[in-house]
């Protein structure tokens, strides 16, 4: 367990941070054949996985698609609606929540490293967020499943970039800010003291 209580106001903010930044990196944008683009958006998840854990994380990623079904132009693109949720991409998107899932779980198992943020990265941010998205996109566009797993080779190097920048920024923030993280992540001298501010009341 960890003692990780914060003010429903200071989560909700998190949450929404990450979720704006997921949607500005979906300004960095590479188009390939099959209707699945290169997008910085992965490296958002990543980021979104590492800092807020296995809870918050999700919910993030959950915001970004909540604002796409509903119309808003917040995908990589300026893409939009519920047309997205039944294209090439569909599977990647969902792959996304599972992501910032299991990327939360592996980083916050313990005191966060580089080797644990790293792990997570690639477990979570490349081989779920393919388990997901490679046989959805097999299934709209009619490639065989062989064959769209062998064209996704062309995402693998810069997902492998993303993850390494994910795993340094994610550690770089909690060097910086380290009440941005659980408390589980830090730590024990940096834990306390995020603790001991959060519930410290001044004095009358």
């Amino acid at each position: 367990m960890t003692d990780d209580r914060r003010p429903l106001s200071a989560d909700l903010a998190r949450i929404a941070v990450f979720a704006a930044l997921v949607i500005v990196l979906g300004t960095v944008m590479v188009p390939l054949p099959g209707g699945v683009p290169i997008t910085g958006q992965t490296l958002g998840v990543m980021l979104a996985g590492l800092v807020l854990g296995a809870r918050r994380g999700p919910l993030a990623i959950l915001t970004v698609l909540a604002l796409a079904a509903i119309g808003l132009p917040v995908l990589a693109g300026g893409r939009g609606g519920l047309g997205a949720f039944v294209g090439p991409t569909a599977g990647y998107l969902i792959g996304w929540v599972a992501a910032a899932a299991v990327i939360g779980l592996i980083a916050h198992s313990g005191r966060l490293s580089w080797w644990r943020a790293g792990l997570a990265a690639l477990i979570g941010g490349i081989g779920v967020v393919y388990l997901f998205g490679i046989p959805v996109q097999a299934w709209v566009t009619g490639v065989p499943l062989d064959l769209t797993a062998l064209s996704s080779l062309a995402f693998l190097p810069g997902d492998l970039l993303k993850a390494a920048l994910a795993t340094a920024l994610a550690l770089a923030l909690r060097r910086a800010y380290p009440r941005a993280f659980p408390a589980r992540a830090l730590p024990a001298s940096d834990a306390r003291h995020a603790r001991d501010t959060r519930t410290a009341v001044p004095a009358s």
